[in-house]
C-alpha cells in the first residue's frame, strides 16, 4: 500500500495526516501507425497532386492510461491529420474483444496531432476524402491496427504512479495566421490577453509511485503541424512529431519508436495558429501580403508564410526543437504541482444543426441562436497562407461568384433558410444537404470532459481558434465556480474523436477567412460548443447520468475509392530487385549527404511497421550495428517509379551526416517486398558496399 497523494510526512516522528489510499495507476504505450508512404494523396492541404512518394518521419500512435478507484481514462494522440468516426469505432470494437466495456465511448479520447503530411482517406466523410481519391483501406488499417497495439502496450505496463502539472511560456514558435479576424473580437476581451495566439505550453509529467522512474508525458501547445508544406512529398510527423521523437531520445536513447517512455505532443486550440513565424510574404516581391485577403495584387496562390529557417525541413527541425527545449525544462524545473483528486470522464454525441442556445451580445442582451446544416464558405476554397487553394479564391469574401454558385446549386442548392443561417457566409459548398454517394461531413459530434482532480481536459472535434480555446477554458471553469469547486487548469485536447473542420468566435466568422468559412455550423457552432461543454463538465462534477446522445451514422457499406491497387513490380531485364544501382563515395566528410538507389518494389506490398526500409549501419570490430532507420530525422526514403504505369522503381536513401557522426566504416541496407507477377508478395535486401564517414 503506497501512502496517499494528499498525505505529508514527518519523517522523524513517521506521522501522516490522513492515512492511506491507492495512487493512481498510469500506463503508456507507442505503436507505429504509418501509412502507405506512397501514390496516397496526403491528407492536409487537399491537394490531389501531393501524393507520397517516401517516407522522411514515420507516424506513431502515443497512449497514456489513468486509473484511478476503478475509473479509468485512455488519452492517445496520433500522427494523424485528424479523426474520424469510424476509426475510434474500429479500435473500440477490438478493444472490447479483448477487455469487454474497460475502454469505451465514455473514457476513450483519440487526439490527432494535425500532420498534414500523411496519407489520407480515412475519415468516411467524403469531402475529407475526396483528394485522396475516395476510402484508403491501406491507411484506415494502419491506423486502426497501431493505435489498438498502442492502447494495448499501455495497459500492459500499467503501474502505481503520480501525476504532475506544470506550464510556461514559449515564444518564437507560433503566430496568429489570421490577426484581422482574431481584431474582430471585443477589445476589453483581447486587452485580457498578451498575446494573440496562446504561448503557454502545458505539461502533465508521469512518475513511477516507487522510485519517480520517468514513465511518459504529454505536452498541449497550440500550434499547426503546417512546418512541411505542400510541396512535400514524404511522409512526415511534422513538428510535433519530431519534438516527440527528441523527447523519447532524451529519455530512451537508442532508436526512435523504440523503449518504455512516451512522450507525446498533442494537439490544442490550433484552429488560426501557425509555425511559420516569418509570416506570409508575397512570392514575387517579398513584401507582406494584404492582411485580410492574404493576397498579393489580388492573387492568393503567391502568398506564403514561411520560417524560421532555409526551407521547410529546416523549419520543421527548428520549431521541433524548441517545442522539446520548453518540455524538457518543463520537466525538471521542479516547479510542477503534484494533480490530486478523483479521475471522471464523460462524453456525448450531439447533432449540431439541431441545437439551439443564448448568444449574450455587446449589449448585454441574450439572443437565441441555433445551429445549421455543414456547408463550407467561399475562404475555404482559398487556403491559408500555411498553404494557398487553388482557382481565384481569397480568403475574407463576404460575396459569391454566379459561375461558383451555378455550380454549387447542381450539387446542392441552399434555401433562403440555409443561407440565412450561415449569413454572412456565402455558401460555397453545401454539404449538409449533400447525401451522395454518403455524407459529406459530419452532423453528429463528439464531445467529452476528463476531470483529473482540479485539471480539467476538454476534447473537442475540430480546429478551435485561439479565443474560441479560451472562451472554452472560460466555460469549463465557469462550470467549477457554479458547483463550489476551483480549477487549477484546463486543457483543450484538439481534433478529438471526430472532426468538423473549425470553430472560431462568432465575431471572427463575420470577416470570413478562411477559419470563418470553415466553420461549418455556422455563426454560432462556439455559443452551442461553450453550452454543450459546461453542461457536460457540470454533470461530471454532480456525478449526473450522461446521455449519450444520438449515435453516427455508418457508412461503411457504401465507401468508394478510386485508388488502384499494386499490380506488380518489375526490376527489369538485367537488374535484381535489392540490387544497388548507385552507390555512395567511398570517402564522405561530416556534414556531407550519402545517397544510395536500389531497385526497388511498390513500398506498398508492406508497410514494415515496427521495422524499416533502411538502414545505416557502422561497423564495430566484429559486428554490423545498426545506427539510423527510417524514423530518424538524418535519413530519408525517397521511391519514385520509371514513369506512372511503369511497375518499375527506385528507392533512394539518403543519410545526412553530421557534426555528431562518428567517423568510421558504414553501410547502407535497403529492405522491402514486391509483387510478382503471377502472385504473391516475396521479401529482398540490398547493401551498399562499405564505405568511411572522414573528418572535415
Amino acid at each position: 500500500m503506497a501512502f496517499s497523494r494528499s498525505c505529508s510526512l514527518l519523517f522523524l516522528g513517521i506521522f501522516c495526516t490522513c492515512g492511506f489510499v491507492d495512487p493512481y495507476r498510469v500506463g503508456v504505450g507507442i505503436a507505429d501507425v504509418t501509412g502507405p508512404v506512397a501514390e496516397v494523396t496526403f491528407m492536409g492541404y487537399a491537394k490531389l497532386e501531393q501524393k507520397g512518394m517516401g517516407l522522411h518521419l514515420r507516424q506513431y500512435s502515443r497512449a497514456f492510461v489513468i486509473e484511478d478507484n476503478g475509473n479509468r481514462m485512455l488519452f492517445v494522440s496520433v500522427d494523424v491529420g485528424m479523426i474520424g468516426p469510424a476509426m475510434r469505432k474500429e479500435v473500440l470494437e477490438r478493444l472490447n474483444r479483448k477487455f469487454g466495456t474497460l475502454y469505451n465511448e465514455q473514457n476513450f479520447i483519440l487526439s490527432g496531432t494535425h500532420t498534414h503530411s500523411a496519407p489520407g482517406g480515412f475519415l468516411m466523410h467524403l469531402l475529407f476524402d475526396l483528394p485522396s481519391l475516395g476510402f484508403v483501406k491501406q491507411t484506415f488499417t494502419a491506423l486502426v491496427s497501431g493505435i489498438t497495439q498502442s492502447i494495448l502496450r499501455a495497459h500492459n505496463s500499467m503501474v502505481e504512479a503520480r501525476i504532475f502539472l506544470n506550464s510556461g511560456e514559449l515564444l518564437n514558435v507560433n503566430i496568429n495566421r489570421s490577426p484581422a479576424a482574431y481584431l474582430f473580437n471585443p477589445e476589453e476581451e483581447r486587452n485580457e490577453y498578451k498575446y494573440d495566439v496562446d504561448k503557454e505550453m502545458t505539461q502533465l509529467k508521469f512518475l513511477s509511485a516507487y522510485n519517480n522512474e520517468p514513465l511518459g508525458v504529454i505536452n498541449w501547445f497550440a500550434v499547426h503541424p503546417t512546418s512541411m508544406n505542400n510541396t512535400n512529398r514524404l511522409v512526415s510527423s511534422d513538428n510535433v512529431g519530431y519534438a516527440s521523437i527528441l523527447f523519447e531520445e532524451y529519455a530512451n536513447g537508442g532508436l526512435p519508436g523504440k523503449g518504455p517512455f512516451v512522450a507525446s505532443f498533442a494537439s490544442s486550440n490550433l484552429g488560426d495558429v501557425s509555425p511559420n513565424i516569418k509570416g506570409p510574404h508575397c512570392l514575387n516581391s517579398g513584401l507582406p501580403c494584404n492582411d485580410v485577403s492574404s493576397t498579393c495584387d489580388g492573387e492568393a496562390k503567391i502568398c506564403i508564410a514561411s520560417g524560421p529557417g532555409r526551407d521547410m525541413f529546416e523549419s520543421t527541425r527548428l520549431i521541433a526543437t524548441r517545442l522539446f527545449e520548453k518540455a524538457k525544462e518543463l520537466w525538471g524545473n521542479g516547479n510542477e504541482q503534484e494533480v490530486l483528486g478523483p479521475l471522471r470522464v464523460g462524453h456525448q454525441f450531439v447533432d449540431m444543426p439541431k441545437q439551439t442556445a443564448h448568444y449574450i451580445a455587446r449589449n448585454g442582451s441574450s439572443i437565441k441562436v441555433r445551429g445549421c446544416l455543414p456547408a463550407m464558405g467561399y475562404s475555404f476554397a482559398a487556403g491559408t497562407t500555411d498553404g494557398p487553394g487553388e482557382f481565384d479564391f481569397k480568403q475574407a469574401t463576404l460575396t459569391g461568384n454566379r459561375m461558383w454558385n451555378t455550380l454549387r446549386d447542381l450539387i446542392a442548392a441552399p434555401t433562403s433558410d440555409e443561407k440565412e443561417c450561415h449569413y454572412p457566409k456565402p455558401i460555397l459548398l453545401n454539404t449538409g444537404k449533400i447525401s451522395f454517394p454518403y455524407e459529406w461531413q459530419p452532423k453528429i459530434v463528439s464531445v467529452q470532459v476528463a476531470l483529473l482532480g482540479d485539471v480539467a481536459i476538454g476534447a473537442v472535434p475540430g480546429e478551435f481558434t485561439t479565443m474560441s480555446g479560451r472562451r472554452l477554458r472560460k466555460a469549463i471553469a465557469a462550470a467549477y465556480q457554479q458547483n463550489g469547486r476551483s480549477v487549477r487548469k484546463v486543457i483543450i485536447a484538439g481534433l478529438s474523436n471526430v472532426y468538423s473542420d473549425y470553430i472560431t468566435t462568432p465575431e471572427e466568422y463575420q470577416l470570413q477567412r478562411y477559419e470563418g468559412a470553415s466553420t461549418i455550423y455556422g455563426p454560432h457552432t462556439l455559443t452551442i460548443y461553450l453550452k454543450v461543454y459546461r453542461e457536460l463538465t457540470n454533470s461530471l462534477l454532480l456525478d449526473r447520468k450522461i446521455d449519450p446522445g444520438p449515435n453516427p451514422p455508418d457508412f461503411s457499406n457504401k465507401l468508394i475509392s478510386l485508388v488502384p491497387p499494386v499490380i506488380f513490380d518489375c526490376s527489369g531485364f538485367t537488374n535484381r530487385f535489392g540490387e544497388c544501382i548507385q552507390q555512395p563515395h567511398k570517402r564522405v566528410k561530416r556534414g556531407e549527404v550519402v545517397k544510395a538507389i536500389f531497385i526497388s518494389g511498390n513500398p506498398r506490398n508492406n508497410l514494415m511497421h515496427g521495422k524499416t526500409f533502411l538502414t545505416v549501419e557502422k561497423f564495430n570490430k566484429e559486428n554490423w550495428d545498426v545506427v539510423a532507420t527510417d524514423s530518424n530525422w538524418e535519413t530519408k526514403f525517397i521511391w519514385m517509379k520509371s514513369s506512372k504505369l511503369s511497375p518499375n522503381s527506385e528507392a533512394i536513401i539518403e543519410w545526412e551526416t553530421g557534426s555528431k557522426t562518428e567517423l568510421g566504416t558504414y553501410r547502407i541496407r535497403h529492405i522491402g517486398f514486391y509483387r510478382y507477377i503471377f502472385g504473391g508478395i516475396h521479401p529482398y535486401e540490398g547493401l551498399t558496399e562499405a564505405f568511411e564517414v572522414v573528418d572535415n
